[in-house]
């Protein structure tokens, strides 16, 4: 189990929460049609138009230039990630699927590193989220990390074990 020991990633990682949470809660719910996003009201009214770019446009953020803080980062992010997916139900509701689909891309458009987020969008591009269920959704970000590392010249993680690598700490908890 990987520990955030400093309170810069610690600080790194509830920034992400609370970036890509706020994110979610400004942008509101979506109904994809052909091209474009668009945003509504409960009662199924549009509220305008967002484009498409919103969840698949370029990284926001320059380059981080510190290799410290860019590990220290990644480390927190992709703790971030995976339990975020271990957490996810295992039979979603379509809305619960789109909510992590779109989750995952503002998360790569918004992340501090933004050579990391470039990299991590072409891998979204070519592999996108898997969402039907908790199982496929951790198994996914096991793929997609495991081809992070093999550009990083890092070794591979046995997916198999995602479950232990990355516990939440909450199999005694009972279901929300």
């Amino acid at each position: 189990m990987i520990r955030i020991t400093s309170l810069k990633a610690r600080f790194a990682v509830l920034a992400l929460f609370v970036l890509a949470f706020f994110s979610f809660l400004l942008l509101g719910p979506y109904q994809i049609a052909p091209g474009h996003l668009s945003p509504t009201t409960t009662s199924g009214q549009k509220q305008g138009h967002t484009s498409g770019a919103v969840l698949t446009g370029h990284a926001i953020a320059p380059k981080l230039g510190n290799a410290t803080a860019k590990a220290e980062l990644g480390r927190a992010a992709w703790k971030v990630l995976h339990t975020t997916f271990a957490r996810f139900p295992e039979k979603p509701t379509d809305e619960e699927q789109e909510a992590l689909r779109s989750y995952v891309h503002l998360f790569q458009r918004l992340y501090p590193c933004g050579e990391c987020a470039e990299h991590f969008g072409q891998i979204l591009a070519k592999y996108p989220p898997q969402v039907s269920t908790r199982t496929a959704a951790a198994m996914w970000g096991c793929y997609v990390h495991n081809i992070v590392n093999k550009r990083l010249k890092k070794p591979a993680f046995n997916c198999e074990d995602i479950g232990d690598a990355y516990d939440c700490g909450c199999r005694d908890e009972e279901p929300i």
